[in-house]
């Protein structure tokens, strides 16, 4: 006979998850729509101000696997009650600072939060039935789109209307709304089977060796990218993963199993996920710039910053609403389908955009389209990931898969930027990227989008439609 999962509300369960992802994305874009007025809110430079999204993403990206193996080994809803603490307390600091150096503490804070989103997914692999697991999977990871859409117009609303700081006391109210929320619909996650000893010096290593990779990039066009600071932390980071690689695979409890991410469902789907995440990225770096630009440009279409947070808003919508049939398709074909499904919707959205650059609506067609296909392609992604790998290690995967996506973004957003200062004029004093530096940006996410679908098209289809292992309904 089959016993129960035991989450008692599968449909409270799912919607605190999706709200999970929501936050999480407005997260990352709360502080946007204030980048240009941060050097004179916190009376500092511009250049220091952008530590503020940077620190950010370096302390997500070094928690996010640390918490993910913390979760198999102590359980992933007491992981994410305590990810919601640093949540809580970064934005309360923001929300008080007066310089720049809390906020950037505060924002580092923020980012230690990022961990719930792949420890929510594989929770609901715990706590859900079979039928219901695909499609739970895809909207809790379309709901990000949801947050990262809505997140712009509802920060530019605010911080026209009001005081900055009313953005971050919302997230701290939101933050706090998460932790009741997962108090009482989120049960305890079985025990995963994960043993051992918490590997220490593995999240140490890691940590600096991701450092050293993407502080570089993402600063890499401030401090030039041959630049010594530039080449040697590049060099650190090379040198620094291969010793934490041995490291790894010596002891018996490795914060990261590269064995087990060796296997080529995984490994696959890993690289699959920097090359999604690389696309993802370019078209929301690209289209809000050819929004705002002043139409005497020629290509630019004269909106304001609030404006074009609202037409960009359909994309994250669109994401959330493909998300259904994506769960549908990969029950029916395999999550490999899905991904090459995806993939090859996001590259018909930048090929359209060579046709439909030129006015608003066609823009935000060419948003919806990529949407779509992200929003298919980031559905699949865990699914693959969780049918690959053992129950005791599922959050650590998702951890892992969670980190490739942002490394993907953070390259996207250094060759962007590269391409886009390269190619670019000077008007009334302000250097602004030329046409053909935005159709190249745009064709090289077109590139990336169709390298995703080709290394979704390697994961053999017998891996890519297996059924992702549920052990929340049990054979007696």
């Amino acid at each position: 006979m089959n016993k129960p999962a035991p989450a008692t509300h599968p449909g409270g369960l799912v919607g605190v998850m999706a709200f999970i992802g929501i936050v999480a994305a407005l997260m990352q874009t709360l502080v946007i729509p204030l980048i240009g007025e941060l050097p004179s809110l916190l009376d500092t430079t511009t250049s220091d101000a952008s530590w503020v999204i940077t620190a950010t993403l370096l302390s997500g990206a070094v928690t996010t696997p640390v918490a993910g193996r913390l979760g198999d080994m102590y359980g992933k809803r007491r992981m994410m009650l305590m990810c919601t603490v640093p949540l809580i307390l970064g934005s309360v600091v923001c929300a008080l600072a007066s310089s720049v150096l809390p906020m950037i503490a505060g924002r580092a804070l923020q980012g230690l939060g990022m961990g719930m989103i792949p420890l929510g997914i594989s929770a609901l692999r715990d706590l859900l039935p079979p039928e219901r697991l695909n499609s739970a999977i895809a909207l809790m990871s379309s709901s990000m789109g949801i947050g990262g859409a809505l997140g712009l117009p509802v920060a530019a609303i605010v911080a026209e209307h009001t005081s900055w700081r009313v953005l971050f006391w919302g997230a701290a109210a939101l933050s706090m709304l998460i932790a009741v929320l997962l108090w009482a619909f989120v049960p305890a996650t079985p025990a995963s089977g994960a043993r051992g000893r918490f590997d220490a010096i593995g999240a140490l290593g890691l940590g600096v060796a991701l450092v050293c990779l993407l502080l570089p990039i993402s600063k890499g066009a401030d401090w030039g990218w041959t630049s010594g600071a530039t080449l040697g932390l590049f060099t650190a980071a090379a040198l620094t993963f291969v010793v934490w690689g041995k490291w790894e695979l010596r002891i018996r409890d490795p914060l990261v199993d590269l064995r087990a991410n060796a296997d080529r469902q995984v490994l696959l789907t890993n690289t699959a996920s920097v090359v999604v995440g690389f696309a993802m990225y370019a078209q929301s770096l690209i289209i809000p710039q050819l929004l705002q630009l002043p139409e005497a440009t020629g290509y630019g279409l004269g909106q304001s910053m609030l404006a074009m947070g609202l037409w960009m808003a359909p994309s994250g919508l669109m994401m959330m609403a493909v998300s259904p049939l994506g769960a549908r398709l990969s029950s029916a074909r395999g999550s490999r389908i899905t991904l090459l499904t995806g993939c090859l919707v996001i590259a018909l959205g930048y090929g359209s955009a060579v046709f439909l650059m030129g006015t608003t609506w066609g823009l935000i067609l060419v948003t919806c389209i990529c949407g779509s296909g992200i929003g298919l392609a980031y559905g699949a992604m865990p699914a693959l990931i969780m049918s690959a790998v053992p129950l005791s290690a599922t959050a650590s995967a998702n951890s892992v898969n969670a980190l490739m996506r942002s490394v993907g973004t953070s390259i996207s957003a250094a060759v962007v930027g590269v391409v886009l200062a390269q190619m670019s004029i000077q008007i009334d004093g302000y250097t602004v990227p030329t046409e053909v530096g935005f159709r190249t940006g745009l064709s090289i996410g077109c590139g990336a989008a169709f390298l995703a679908a080709a290394i979704a098209l390697a994961i053999s289809s017998a891996q890519g439609n297996q059924a992702v292992e549920n052990p929340a309904v049990v054979k007696v």
